[in-house]
């Protein structure tokens, strides 16, 4: 649990520093952009492994139920991960769902934490899941005042539908590998029901 915590502080933090602009700045200006850039990196990647091995050595060795999801947070689990995945990808590929909600990456960070919230009923999920999500709801307000402030009149929506079919069908595809194979083979957990 503990290398999990300094996971999340050392990935999170990283991530909240963005939202400091004038910090942000002042670094950069310090120490230039590229070393800037490598230092969040490096950071942020530490993270990334120090929350991958904390959650893997808690999951094998300290698992802590707090509640017990009934099935149904299961199935609903799985519909909006897909939601997420096809949100993610529109962060990418500019069109009206990328229009509509205005930051589609943050929505679906969002939505796949609340996902894993609903679907997971044990200390650590609850504090990996529930850190993620509220980091994210945090970083969308603090996107949001920047979006007030920078104004300029508004953005035009897109006249075609072609990036939103390509987000559907790519979020889909990636969704589906993460669900028969990727899941089970980088987490060790199978998402959908096996056959006795």
């Amino acid at each position: 649990m503990t290398l999990l915590v300094l996971g999340l502080i050392l990935f999170l933090g990283t991530h909240s520093f963005r939202m400091a602009r004038k910090s942000r700045s002042n670094l950069v200006e310090r120490i230039g952009e590229g070393p800037y850039k490598g230092l969040y990196s490096l950071l942020a990647l530490a993270g990334i492994v120090l929350i991958s091995i904390g959650y893997g050595q808690y999951r094998a060795n300290g698992y802590i139920p707090v509640w017990d999801p009934p099935v149904w947070t299961r199935h609903l689990s799985l519909l909006l991960v897909l939601i997420a995945f096809i949100c993610i990808v529109a962060a990418y590929l500019p069109g009206h769902i990328k229009y509509r909600l205005k930051h589609p990456m943050l929505a679906g960070v969002k939505i796949w934490a609340f996902a894993h919230l609903i679907a997971n009923g044990d200390l650590g999920s609850i504090l990996l899941f529930g850190a993620v999500l509220a980091w994210a709801v945090v970083a969308r307000i603090s996107v949001k005042r920047r979006d007030v402030a920078a104004q300029h009149g508004g953005t035009a929506a897109p006249a075609g539908w072609r990036n939103d079919i390509l987000a559907v069908v790519i979020g889909t595809a990636v969704y589906l590998a993460f669900a028969f194979w990727l899941h089970p083979l980088l987490i060790g957990v199978s998402v959908l029901p096996t056959r006795a």
